[in-house]
C-alpha cells in the first residue's frame, strides 16, 4: 500500500483527498505539526508528499527544501497561487508537479497514481544500487563496473549488498556474519574474513581501488 503525507492547512480539502485516496488503496496521513513537517515526513515515511504553498510558519517552498534534503521522494505542490512564478520555483526547488486550486479530484489522483507507478514501478523493475559507477543489480545478482561484469559467489553478492545498502556507515563483523548465515551455510568470523579478502580482490582487480574499507574494531565500511 502507497501512503501519501498531505501537507495542507484546509482540513476540508485534505480530508477530501484523504477520503479520495482511500477508494485507490493509498494510506493517507494528514500533516498536523506545520511548524516542524519533517517530524510528520520522518514518522510517515510516505511514498510521496501533497504540498501547499501557503502554510503557517513556513511556506511549501521551505518544506519542500527540506524534504529534498534527505529525500527524493515525489512532490506535488497543490495551490491556488499558480502563477509562472510560482511553478517554476517549486520545479527548482525540486518538485514533480504543480496542480492548480481549484481541482478535479480524479484528475489530481491519476496523476497521483501515474506519478506513484512511474517512480516505484520502474525502481522495482530496475532494482539497481549505484556507488562510484559500481552497479549492483540485486535482481540477477551481478556486479558491472566500466562495462564490464564482475562473478560474485552468493556470499560476497551478500557482503556488497548489505555494504551498499549502508553506504557510508559502519556495518558490523557480526551483522555481516548474520546475513550471511541466511545462505544457511556455516559461517563464522574467519570465513567472513575470507569472503571479504576474496571480495575486495575481485573489486581491486576490476579497478575499485579501496571500494570497501577496514574500520579496525567496528567492521566495514562503503564510504558515502
Amino acid at each position: 500500500m502507497y501512503k501519501i503525507l498531505i501537507v495542507e492547512d484546509d482540513i476540508g480539502i485534505a480530508e477530501g483527498i484523504k477520503s479520495q485516496a482511500g477508494f485507490w488503496n493509498i494510506e493517507v496521513t494528514i500533516a498536523t505539526n506545520f511548524n516542524n513537517i519533517m517530524d510528520d515526513f520522518v514518522n510517515t515515511q510516505p511514498h510521496m508528499v501533497l504540498l501547499d504553498i501557503t502554510l503557517p510558519f513556513h511556506n511549501g517552498f521551505h518544506w519542500c527544501t527540506e524534504i529534498r534534503k534527505v529525500s527524493k521522494v515525489p512532490i506535488i505542490f497543490l495551490s491556488s497561487a499558480a502563477d509562472n512564478m510560482n511553478m517554476v520555483m517549486a520545479m527548482t526547488m525540486g518538485a514533480d508537479d504543480f496542480i492548480a486550486k481549484p481541482f478535479d479530484g480524479n484528475v489530481l489522483m491519476a496523476k497521483v497514481q501515474a506519478l506513484l507507478r512511474r517512480t516505484y514501478d520502474f525502481a522495482e523493475s530496475n532494482p539497481v544500487i549505484e556507488h562510484m559507477g559500481a552497479i549492483l543489480n540485486t535482481g540477477d545478482g551481478t556486479l558491472t563496473y566500466n562495462d564490464q561484469k564482475i562473478d560474485l559467489s552468493k556470499n560476497e553478492y551478500r557482503i556488497l549488498l548489505c555494504l551498499m545498502e549502508n553506504k557510508g556507515k559502519i556495518v558490523s563483523r557480526e551483522k555481516l556474519t548474520d546475513k550471511l548465515w541466511e545462505t544457511d551455510c556455516f559461517i563464522d568470523d574467519n570465513t567472513l574474513t575470507v569472503n571479504v579478502n576474496r571480495l575486495r580482490k575481485k573489486l581491486e582487480a576490476a579497478g575499485l581501488e579501496g571500494f570497501i574499507q577496514t574500520k579496525f574494531g567496528q567492521g566495514y565500511i562503503i564510504g558515502a
